[in-house]
C-alpha cells in the first residue's frame, strides 16, 4: 500500500500534467514525440516545458562536444561484464550513483543504460556491455545499477529490448524465439528492473522479434512492458530504430530518436487530423514523456536538483574498486599468486596490452578517460624499487588501426579551434580540448558558436609515442584535411562531401598512409586542418596509426622471460574489436599472441597470462601455463586494480557470468549463430550453463567460477522442508574462511525441479550473496525465495507455474562446484 505522502506528490504530477496537456495543441503534443537533434527533446518555450538531455553510457558518461552536451573528463568505469562480474548489487548500486552523479555533472538527464540483453555466443560483439547469459544475475545487477542511479534523480534507459544478441544484420533481422524461451531466458532481466526499480526509459531495439520490428511490437511494448509488468515511463527508440509512424505509435513507441523527426513530427500530425491515429494515443504517449521531463527536476527550482561531480578521487577509487572485485582468477597452479615480493628480483611485464590499458569495447558505449593507468604502469608503482620491471612488447594484437587516444598527447588532450568559414579566418568561435583524433559530426555542428555549416577546425597537441621505430599513420577524411607533424606535412588531402554511409563504404577510396620514424618519449607537434566547405549534413575525418613491431619481437619477449623470476603476458583484445556494429569472427586471440605466449612459457614455466577480453576466448596453452586471470575492461585505474591483485593486496573474488567453452563448437547456440535475415533460437531455454548441464558437456570454465587466494567451507544446510503455493522457501548456510587471508565468496543458490510436465533445464541460479570473511571467520548466510524461483512458463496456459512436487536446492562456489543439497516439497 502507498503512503499517503507517495500518493499526494504522485497526485500533484499528474495534475500539472493534466494542466499541461489541455493548454497544449496537437503539434505541441506531438512534438514532444520526437528529439530536437542527436540528445535533447523538444522544448516548448510557451509552456515552459525544457529539453531533457540523454547521453551514452552505461559504464561512464560519453560525451563527444557536441553542442547539447558539455565535454568533460568522464570516469571511465569497468564495463558491463566486469560489473556483473563483481557478483556484489551493494557495490553496483554505488557504482550506479556515481555515474548519476557524473551525468548531472556532464549537464544530462538519462543515461542510456543499462544493457541487460543475454550472453548468447561466445562471439557477439556487445557481450563486454552486457551481464549474463543468466537472466537472474543480469536482472539483480540491473536492479541494483538502476538503484543507484535513480536515487540522485538521474534517469535510466533500459535496453535493448528485445532480443538484441548479436549485431549482424541487427538493423533488419528477425530473432525467432518461441515464447518459453523469450518469457524465461530474453524477458526476466527487463521484467525485473522495470518492477522493481521503474527505470524513466525503456530503449527497443534495431531487430524485429519474430517478423515484427520492435519499434511496432504491440505485443512487447505496450501488452508485456505496459500491461503486464506496469512500466510508467516512456519507450525511446534506439537512435534510426524507427521505421513507421501510425504502427510504432500505436504499438507504444512514445519517443524517436535522434532528432529532427523523421517518421513523427508533421507526419504524425498529418496522422491525426486525417483519423489514422486517435489524438488520445499521442496524449498518451506526450503524457509519459512530460512525466520523465517533470521527474528530472528541470521544472524545479535548480537548488532541489542533486548535484553532478566529474571524475572525483571518489569516483576514481570507486571505478578501482569495482575493477579489484570483478577480475576473475581462473588458475594458480602451485600458488605462483600472489607475486611473493620478498623473492621476487626481476619481474618481465610482456605483450600488446602491457603498456597501454584497455579500458573498454567499440561503439556508443566507448569513452576516452582522463587518464589510464596500464598495467605496466601500475606494477611498477606497486613493486616500487624493490623488483626490477622489464617490459617487450611480444607482438601486436591490432587487426586494424588504432586510434590515438587521449594519453598519446602530452597533458591528454588536444586543443581544438573552430572557425565559423572554412578558410581559418578571424578569431576561432569556439575553443574545446578534444580527446582523439575521430571526428564525426552527424546532422550538427561541432561545437557550441558554430552555426554555419560551412566551418573549418584546427587541432593541435603534442604526440608523444610509448615505443621507438617507423609507425604508419593513417587517414579518412570528408573534404580538406591537412596534417603536419613538426611542421612537415603528413597529408594533404582533397575530397568530396559525402553521406556518412559513404564515408564508411569508400574506406579503400578515401584512406591514405604514410610512415613516420618517431622516437619514445620525444613530444612531437602535430597540427590538424580540416575545412568543410560543402552544407551536407554529415562531416569528418578519423586519423589512425599501426605501431612498430620488431621482426624478432616474440624472441626478445622470450629471451627478457627466461632471465627474470617471473613473466606476466598481459593479451586479449585491441580496442575496438569487440564492438557495437559487427560480431567476432573467431574465439582465437587476434594476432600472433598464442604464439607469444607458448614462447614466453616455455622460456620461463612461471609466467602468468592475464587477459583483456569481453567475452570468452580459445586457450590451447591453458595446461602449460600456471595462473590465468580474466580481467575483461577494468576502466582506466585498471592498472592499479590488477597490480593490487597480482601483488596480494587484494584477494580475487569476481566469478564468471558466462561459461567459457574449450571450444566454438561446444556453445548452445553454434548451429544457429549468428544467422542473417532470420536468426533462429533453436537452443531455446538452453543457453549457457543450462545446456552444458542438459548434455554434460565439459566446459573449459564453468558458470560462477572463481578463484581466490584463500578456501572456503560449506556447512549447516537449512532449507525448508515444505512449503505451500506462496510461501517463501527459506535457506540458510554457514560459510568459513579455512584460510590464512582475508578474502570473499561468493554463494550461489540454484534450485532443480525433479518432476515437471515440461522438460527444464538440470538446474537454474535463484539466488547469491558475496559474503567478506577473515582467516578462521564463519558466517551466516541466508535467502528467501520466492514462488518464481519454482516455476516455470507454460506456453500453453500463458503463465508462470509452480507445479507442485519435488525440488532440490543446492549450494554451491560454481555451477559446477556445488557444496550442499536439500530436498524440498511444494505442496
Amino acid at each position: 500500500m502507498k503512503s499517503p505522502q507517495k500518493s499526494a506528490s504522485k497526485m500533484t504530477i499528474e495534475e500539472s500534467l493534466d494542466g499541461l496537456l489541455s493548454q497544449m495543441t496537437v503539434e505541441e503534443k506531438v512534438s514532444l514525440l520526437a528529439g530536437r537533434d542527436l540528445w535533447r527533446t523538444v522544448p516548448n518555450k510557451r509552456l515552459g516545458i525544457p529539453s531533457i538531455v540523454m547521453t551514452d553510457g552505461p559504464h561512464g558518461v560519453r560525451s563527444d562536444g557536441a553542442a547539447e552536451r558539455i565535454p568533460g573528463p568522464a570516469t571511465s568505469f569497468p564495463t558491463g561484464v566486469s560489473i556483473a562480474s563483481s557478483w556484489d548489487p551493494e557495490l553496483v548500486e554505488r557504482v550506479g550513483a556515481a555515474l548519476a552523479e557524473e551525468t548531472r555533472g556532464m549537464g544530462c538527464d538519462i543515461l542510456l543504460g543499462p544493457c541487460v540483453n543475454i550472453v548468447r555466443s561466445p562471439l557477439g560483439g556487445r557481450n563486454f556491455e552486457a551481464y549474463s547469459e543468466d537472466p537472474y544475475l543480469a536482472g539483480r545487477t540491473a536492479v541494483a545499477w538502476i538503484k543507484g542511479l535513480q536515487s540522485k534523480r538521474v534517469g535510466a534507459s533500459l535496453k535493448h529490448f528485445a532480443c538484441n544478441n548479436q549485431e549482424t544484420e541487427r538493423y533488419r533481422g528477425s530473432s525467432q524465439v518461441d515464447e518459453r524461451t523469450l518469457r524465461e531466458i530474453y524477458l526476466p532481466a527487463f521484467e525485473m528492473a522495470v518492477k522493481e526499480t521503474q527505470p524513466w526509459t525503456v530503449m527497443h531495439s534495431y531487430n524485429r522479434i519474430n517478423g515484427v520490428y520492435a519499434a511496432e511490437n504491440t505485443y512487447l511494448l505496450t501488452d508485456i512492458l505496459r500491461k503486464e509488468w506496469g512500466f510508467e515511463g516512456f519507450v525511446v527508440s534506439d537512435w534510426t530504430a524507427t521505421h513507421s509512424t501510425v504502427p510504432s505509435l500505436k504499438a507504444g513507441l512514445d519517443l524517436e530518436m535522434p532528432g529532427p523527426a523523421k517518421w513523427y513530427g508533421e507526419l504524425l500530425a498529418h496522422a491525426v487530423f486525417t483519423w489514422q491515429v486517435d489524438e488520445t494515443v499521442v496524449d498518451a504517449a506526450a503524457r509519459r514523456v512530460l512525466r520523465i521531463i517533470i521527474k528530472s527536476g528541470q521544472m524545479d527550482d535548480p537548488a532541489l536538483t542533486p548535484p553532478g561531480s566529474v571524475n572525483t578521487p571518489a569516483h576514481q577509487a570507486l571505478a578501482r574498486e569495482l575493477a579489484e572485485q570483478s577480475v576473475v582468477l581462473l588458475k594458480n597452479e602451485g600458488n605462483i599468486l600472489p607475486l611473493d615480493k620478498a623473492r621476487l628480483k626481476t619481474l618481465a611485464v610482456i605483450g600488446p596490452n602491457a603498456a597501454e590499458g584497455r579500458i573498454g569495447g567499440g561503439g556508443s558505449s566507448y569513452l576516452e578517460p582522463p587518464y589510464r593507468v596500464s598495467p605496466l604502469e601500475g606494477l611498477i608503482a606497486k613493486l616500487g624499487d624493490l623488483v626490477e620491471v622489464e617490459y617487450e612488447l611480444g607482438c601486436s594484437n591490432l587487426v586494424e588501426p588504432a586510434e590515438f587516444g587521449s594519453a598519446l598527447f602530452k597533458g591528454h588532450g588536444l586543443a581544438a579551434e573552430y572557425f565559423n568559414n572554412p578558410t581559418f579566418s578571424g578569431q576561432p568561435a569556439a575553443n574545446q580540448v578534444e580527446k582523439s583524433l575521430i571526428f564525426e559530426w552527424i546532422d550538427r555542428l561541432p561545437a557550441p558558436g558554430i552555426h554555419s555549416p560551412q566551418y573549418s577546425a584546427r587541432i593541435s597537441g603534442k604526440l608523444v609515442m610509448p615505443i621507438s621505430g617507423v609507425y604508419q599513420f593513417v587517414l579518412v577524411n570528408t573534404e580538406v584535411c591537412k596534417v603536419t607533424l613538426d611542421g612537415k606535412p603528413l597529408f594533404d588531402n582533397h575530397h568530396g562531401a559525402m553521406s556518412l554511409p559513404e564515408f564508411w563504404n569508400s574506406a579503400d577510396r578515401i584512406t591514405t598512409r604514410t610512415e613516420v620514424k618517431l622516437e619514445a618519449g620525444k613530444p612531437y607537434d602535430l597540427l590538424v586542418e580540416y575545412a568543410k566547405t560543402s552544407e551536407m549534413n554529415f562531416a569528418g575525418f578519423q586519423m589512425r596509426y599501426m605501431p612498430p613491431v620488431a621482426p624478432d619481437a616474440i624472441e626478445r619477449a622470450a629471451r627478457l622471460a627466461a632471465k627474470s623470476d617471473v613473466a606476466i603476458v598481459f593479451a586479449g583484445m585491441p580496442t575496438g574489436f569487440e564492438s557495437e556494429g559487427h560480431d567476432r569472427p573467431h574465439m582465437d586471440l587476434p594476432g600472433p599472441q598464442t604464439e607469444l605466449i607458448w614462447a614466453v612459457v616455455k622460456a620461463n614455466p612461471n609466467t602468468v597470462v592475464v587477459l583483456n577480453a569481453g567475452s570468452p576466448v580459445s586457450m590451447p596453452w591453458l595446461d602449460a601455463v600456471p595462473a590465468v586471470l580474466e580481467a575483461f575492461y577494468p576502466g582506466q585505474e585498471g592498472g592499479h586494480a590488477l597490480a593490487n591483485i597480482l601483488t596480494g593486496a587484494v584477494n580475487p573474488s569476481g566469478k564468471l557470468t558466462v561459461t567459457f567453452p574449450k571450444r566454438l563448437e561446444d556453445s548452445p547456440s553454434f548451429i544457429n549463430f549468428p544467422g542473417t535475415k532470420e536468426v533462429f533460437y533453436g537452443e531455446g531455454i538452453f543457453v549457457g550453463y543450462r545446456y552444458y548441464d542438459k548434455k554434460d558437456v565439459e566446459p573449459l570454465f564453468p558458470f560462477g567460477f572463481g578463484l581466490s587466494y584463500t578456501t572456503f567451507e560449506y556447512s549447516g544446510f537449512q532449507v525448508s522442508k515444505s512449503v505451500k503455493l506462496g510461501e517463501p522457501v527459506r535457506v540458510s548456510l554457514k560459510v568459513k574462511n579455512t584460510g590464512k587471508v582475508a578474502g570473499k565468496e561468493v554463494v550461489q543458490i540454484y534450485v532443480a525441479d525433479r518432476q515437471s510436465s515440461l522438460v527444464r533445464p538440470p538446474k537454474e541460479l535463484k539466488g547469491f550473496k558475496k559474503v567478506a570473511l577473515e582467516p578462521g571467520e564463519t558466517k551466516v548466510v541466508k535467502f528467501s525465495l520466492d514462488q518464481r524461483a519454482l516455476s516455470f512458463y507454460d506456453p500453453y496456459k500463458k503463465q508462470w507455474v509452480a507445479e507442485p512436487g519435488e525440488f532440490e536446492v543446492l549450494a554451491g562456489s560454481s555451477s559446477r562446484d556445488i557444496r550442499l543439497k536439500a530436498s524440498l516439497t511444494l505442496e
